[in-house]
């Protein structure tokens, strides 16, 4: 009998903004975040898109729900400490947070937090900061709220309180539009062509899932999306956030498409992210998951996921 395979431990499947990749997606990201914000004309309804130019297809953008409505109570007040809530984010890496045309943070994460802040009604301010220094200006008290995407993990809660993920990392297959390819399932996928970054949870997940399937291994997303485009594989199994950006980018030339479902199993693709605070500050991080809730419900979080998310990874 064979045993199924674990996933890397404590391996972030997040994009990095410190890695050549992430900051050539993030450079991408920035100009279609722009773009969309540029021509944005106030809130949608939810799985509308957000506008594009009239030579531009106009594809579907499927907003995430990660919210349990069973989970509501009574509203939660944030602690009064007579001074603004102090929020610590980075600055580059877009669609979720970066230097806005201004110079002052912006995306999705840090508009997020500012809608959060107007729940609670108390003043905050934003403060960009290397991704890296993060969590040490948390811990040394030079703020009070981390909002950027930072994992939450076992680790992670060990040192700090997180709210609910408000955001994760789907896992998605992309594949050429024009072979006609059934979508993906552990039947479907056998004697197929799938690449992986090699040793990922990605990998990982594909191996026990999918065992059929014919793995093909890279050492870099950009190789792994040319063969894609290429047809040198049938399918590409990776971060749904990169592959949403890839299908939806120039570079692809309209050769690719997300097919199937979003995959999102803690075990392998973690928890996602959430608002990070200090252990000892728990009324604010309970008045932060109650904000989440309450902008979730009166369609705010949809609002900037369709502003911010041109082309959705799930």
């Amino acid at each position: 009998m064979s045993q199924t395979p674990s996933p890397p431990s404590e391996r972030s499947i997040a994009p990095s903004p410190s890695s050549r990749d992430g900051r050539r997606r993030a450079r991408a990201w920035l100009a279609a975040a722009l773009l969309a914000a540029s021509v944005w004309a106030g809130p949608r309804p939810a799985c509308a898109a957000p506008p594009t130019e009239p030579h531009v297809a106009t594809p579907t953008v499927t907003v995430p729900d990660f919210w349990n409505p069973r989970s509501r109570g009574e509203r939660v007040e944030a602690p009064q400490t007579g001074r603004a809530v102090r929020f610590l984010t980075d600055d580059e890496f877009p669609p979720l947070h970066f230097a806005g045309p201004d110079g002052n943070p912006t995306g999705f994460v840090v508009e997020l937090a500012r809608a959060v802040c107007e729940k609670l009604t108390i003043p905050c301010t934003v403060q960009a900061r290397r991704f890296d220094t993060l969590l040490d200006a948390l811990d040394s008290r030079q703020g009070d709220v981390v909002a950027a995407a930072i994992p939450l993990t076992a680790a992670l809660r060990g040192k700090f309180l997180a709210t609910r993920p408000y955001f994760r990392w789907p896992a998605r297959f992309a594949a050429r539009v024009d072979k006609g390819l059934p979508v993906p399932s552990a039947t479907a996928l056998a004697g197929r062509s799938v690449g992986v970054m090699g040793g990922s949870a990605h990998a990982a997940y594909l191996k026990a899932f999918f065992p059929k399937a014919v793995q093909k291994d890279f050492t870099d997303l950009a190789a792994a999306e040319g063969a894609l485009k290429r047809g040198e594989i049938d399918y590409l199994f990776a971060d749904g956030l990169n592959l949403a950006l890839y299908v939806g980018g120039q570079e692809a030339e309209a050769c690719c498409a997300l097919t199937g479902g979003d995959y999102l199993e803690n075990r392998y693709f973690g928890e996602g992210i959430g608002l990070i605070t200090r252990q000892e500050d728990g009324a604010l991080s309970r008045a932060l998951d109650d904000a989440l809730q309450r902008v979730w419900d009166d369609g705010k979080y949809t609002e900037l996921y369709l502003r911010f998310f041109p082309v959705s990874p799930f």
